[in-house]
């Protein structure tokens, strides 16, 4: 028995003589031979018995490794998050942990709520007595219904402050309003002037045409008499687009854009046509710089701001817990945009698109109230400006991120899609009612302008990025010719 085993250890020897030190960690690995700090974790009553050479050689039952580390499972929180690729994460699941009790999902509860006040309303007679007429309350109702499903079932977007259900609720308004444009696309423009009616019976009535062009004299009375309400109007827009836009330099191109918009279609809107200095003092260098300014002032202190969160619960007294309730309206974060229309010819054609439906969208208002006869401050006209910010917002954060981030954003942002189909179709709108409404043509100096606009806009970006390209082109094929010609002379 002795010399047998004397035998077997000898012939292992000479076996295990001729390996290295990798072969011998593969012989280990594939039979699984039990290193020192592996003896101790055996325990007595393992089936690897020493009198059993056959169990060394036979591989273990499950060859696969175990997920995790160490043995471990790895949960989500435990990865570094200080790796570049860990700090995305995408918009669903943005959460604010400060206020956990408002992101629990109540939709049962919202649906028995919703149905139990919409049964009141639509079986007791005193409600619809008050209400006079029950196709303006079922209307209502059904407004009411398909913003409640928005709040609840929509995608959340960029934002989670106050709440995600607050920007799924103005992604609702904006597809109603959106559904409204297309369906008044098929009607003629009488007939929209009558609806409009349903909603204020003081509409369908022709309103005289007002210019700002009539004294132009540039004298202290005359600039204190241009002064009124809609310079207030002007700062506050321009705010609220230095909120969107983030961008100095985009603010100030729009902004001078604008009023060469304006002259060009004084002929088709009477109140474009304003006095020199209304434009380019009153308008450009005083309310909307004063906007652009104070708008990118608050930007630039948002993106400063230390935000530190914490929960209702955590915040001691009475004051603190106020403060604590009106920063559930301020940004949870800020991003700071940085548009760089001139590093490529994709950010070139970007900015000058998001340019072009921004003032689409600056005009588009003017030509409907003008079309459907309605006043400046009438409260449908304000409704649309205020809905149009607040679609805005989140509609220009997911471009920017579509554009700067491909590989977060992997498709266009449901916001700024929509955005961009409202704005689009209240142009076509606009183009199918205009027909003979507008009889005074083009003036030749504004074509011309146009023109030269569009050739400059075609040039820049094929000096800017076409030059250089053709210029690399032209040293590879160079190179390349140079290449084969020496290969020719060696042969």
């Amino acid at each position: 028995m002795e010399s047998k085993l004397h035998e077997t250890s000898g012939s292992q020897a000479k076996l295990t003589a001729g390996f290295n030190v990798r072969d011998t960690a593969c012989v280990q690995t594939i039979i699984h031979i039990p290193m020192a700090h592996e003896a101790e974790d055996l325990s007595p009553t393992s089936q690897v018995e020493e009198s059993d050479p056959d169990a060394l050689l036979s591989p273990p039952p499950d060859a696969r490794p175990e997920p995790g580390l160490n043995g471990k499972p790895v949960r989500w929180y435990d990865a570094n998050r200080t790796e570049s690729y860990t700090r995305i994460a995408p918009f669903q699941e943005g959460h604010d942990t400060s206020v956990e009790f408002f992101y629990k999902p109540i939709t049962l509860t919202a649906l028995g709520f919703g149905l139990a006040a919409l049964s009141y309303v639509a079986m007791t007679q005193d409600v619809l007595e008050e209400g006079r007429d029950k196709r303006r309350v079922g209307a209502y109702a059904a407004v009411v219904s398909f913003l409640m499903f928005s709040m609840i079932q929509f995608r959340d977007g960029p934002f989670i402050r106050p709440h995600p259900a607050f920007w799924r609720a103005i992604l609702g308004i904006n597809l109603l309003y959106e559904l409204a444009l297309v369906f008044l696309l098929f009607q003629d423009l009488n007939s929209a002037r009558r609806m409009m009616t349903l909603l204020d019976p003081s509409l369908n009535r022709p309103l005289p045409e007002k210019s700002y062009a009539e004294n132009c004299e540039l004298t202290p009375q005359n600039i204190w008499d241009a002064i009124d309400i809609f310079c207030l109007a002007h700062a506050l827009g321009w705010f609220g687009k230095a909120m969107i836009l983030r961008d100095y330099w985009f603010c100030w191109i729009l902004s001078i854009a604008f009023e060469f918009a304006e002259y060009s279609l004084q002929h088709q809107l009477a109140n474009f046509a304003e006095c020199w200095w209304d434009h380019w003092i009153l308008d450009v260098l005083v309310c909307n710089w004063l906007g652009t300014y104070l708008g990118m002032k608050t930007c630039q202190y948002l993106e400063v701001k230390p935000y530190e969160w914490r929960g209702l619960r955590q915040t001691r007294g009475l004051r603190s817990k106020a403060r604590r309730v009106l920063s559930q309206f301020s940004p949870h974060d800020w991003t700071a945009f940085k548009w760089e229309g001139t590093a490529s010819f994709l950010h070139y054609l970007i900015v000058v698109l998001l340019l072009a439906v921004f003032l689409a969208a600056e005009l588009n208002p003017f030509y409907l109230k003008s079309l459907l006869w309605m006043e400046p401050d009438h409260p449908i006209v304000i409704l649309r400006l205020a809905g149009v910010f607040l679609c805005a917002l989140p509609a220009v954060r997911e471009l920017y991120q579509y554009i700067n981030n491909p590989k977060k954003a992997k498709r266009m942002g449901q916001h700024v899609w929509l955005l961009l189909a409202t704005i689009l179709t209240e142009l076509m709108v606009i183009t199918k009612w205009s027909k003979g409404q507008f009889t005074e043509p083009l003036p030749l100096y504004v074509r011309w302008a146009w023109m030269i606009g569009g050739i400059l806009l075609v040039l820049y970006p094929a000096i800017r990025f076409g030059v250089p390209s053709v210029r690399k082109y032209v040293r590879k094929q160079k190179q390349k010719r140079k290449g084969k010609g020496k290969g020719k002379k060696t042969q």
